[in-house]
């Protein structure tokens, strides 16, 4: 269960990262779109309940491993829900017509991913439904939104635009507004300033996603290489440089800039990587441009 965990929210988004490079556009696109969506709201229902873990309301409840420790914020609704979720439901989604057994596994691994954090002790049921509920929420909207804009495709800049503005209103809002300050035995239950980290993470993504599908379909319009051996080859490339800004460039940039706008910093140049600057290296190295985009 706890690497079920874990990996819900490490490396799972590189599997529509992959297919957007290699496999189908629109098919990886879709998920992708759906994930970065549904953090943003995430990340505002979490920080205006400021809700608190399980064991903290009630002495009973004994997380599994060292999640006392590490699972210092709050609680609802989950995070590893709404961050799995976009993704295992919107390659569902996609996949459901063409290759129901990719949809069926998707759906399961996410059931067992929720199941999970109630297992583990780190959620309650409220805080895993309402992050599904979020998740069902996204995929939906986004399905309306891509049926919409196949009709009329010139109308993506303003929702582009619209999902950039609610970013910024979002991250204006989580930084000036009040936060419980409550302490236990002299120390400080929650501290703002660390849920406020992860906020500012999660809402670069949803802010720098339009900047980077805009960029794209603008100007790069890329098509995904194939599979095959240069499709294997350019995933594995992808992949590393995928970990290293992962691993390596966000730490650095978390010391050079702070908590708050280093995770900023490092979750923004992920996304733009992942979206426009990889498929920029793609064209280039294999001349593959999408004549279909604008």
């Amino acid at each position: 269960m706890e690497l079920i965990s874990l990996f819900a929210i490490s490396y799972l988004i590189l599997i529509p990262v992959l297919i957007y490079w290699i496999g189908d556009k629109k098919k990886g696109l879709f998920p992708l779109a759906s994930f970065y969506m549904c953090i943003g709201i995430n990340v505002v229902v979490k920080l205006t309940a400021c809700i608190y873990r399980p064991w903290i309301r009630d002495a009973r409840v004994i997380p599994a491993g060292d999640a006392i420790s590490t699972a210092t914020g709050y609680s609802f609704p989950s995070g590893h829900v709404a961050t799995s979720g976009p993704i295992y439901a919107g390659l569902a989604k996609v996949y459901h017509d063409s290759k129901k057994w990719i949809s069926w596994i998707c759906v399961i691994l996410l059931l067992i991913t929720a199941f999970s954090r109630n297992y583990l002790g780190v959620h309650t049921p409220q805080d895993v439904i309402i992050a599904l509920l979020e998740t069902v929420l996204s995929v939906y909207v986004m399905g309306k939104i891509f049926r919409y804009l196949e009709e009329k495709p010139k109308k993506e800049n303003i929702l582009l635009l619209l999902q950039f503005l609610f970013a910024v209103a979002a991250l204006v809002y989580v930084t000036f507004k009040p936060y419980p300050m409550e302490y236990k035995d002299g120390v400080l239950i929650v501290d703002p300033q660390k849920m406020m980290n992860d906020g500012y993470g999660d809402l670069a993504m949803t802010m720098i996603f339009p900047i980077a599908r805009f960029i794209e379909k603008k100007w790069i319009r890329f098509r995904p290489v194939g599979c095959n051996k240069k499709g294997l080859i350019a995933g594995i490339i992808g992949s590393v440089f995928f970990a290293l800004i992962n691993q390596l460039l966000k730490p650095c940039l978390v010391s050079l800039f702070g908590s708050h706008w280093g995770k900023f910093l490092g979750s923004g140049i992920l996304v733009f990587f992942c979206i426009a600057a990889y498929p920029l290296i793609i064209k280039l190295l294999f001349n593959k441009e999408d004549k279909t985009e604008e």
